[in-house]
């Protein structure tokens, strides 16, 4: 799931997307309204935010209604953090042997 992860959130629309979800759930024509690209290219970047569950969708008649999905984010998040501590500490050993090496 990590990766799905990662793949979304190298596009820039779809971390717009996300961002946008950040203050609440929103239909998709209102998540399409700021983007000079057409609704069907915005539902694809919607899919694959679904793909990668960052997003739930719910329908409410004809309407289509999104929100956040925080976990995966979280996920990314904890791997990322975990990877600066490891390469904190390997580093920060190198710079260690390097400046007791004559």
């Amino acid at each position: 799931m990590l990766d799905e992860t990662l793949q979304a959130l190298a596009d820039p629309t779809r971390r717009a997307i996300l961002q946008r979800l950040t203050q609440g759930e929103a239909r998709v024509t209102e998540i399409a309204k700021p983007f000079a690209i057409s609704l069907n290219s915005v539902s694809k970047h919607i899919q694959m935010l679904e793909r990668a569950a960052l997003v739930r969708r719910r329908r409410e008649g004809r309407e289509h209604i999104l929100s956040l999905n925080q976990a995966p984010l979280d996920e990314a998040g904890e791997w990322i953090e975990a990877q600066r501590r490891l390469w904190k500490f390997r580093l920060g050993t190198l710079d260690t042997i390097l400046k007791e090496t004559p």
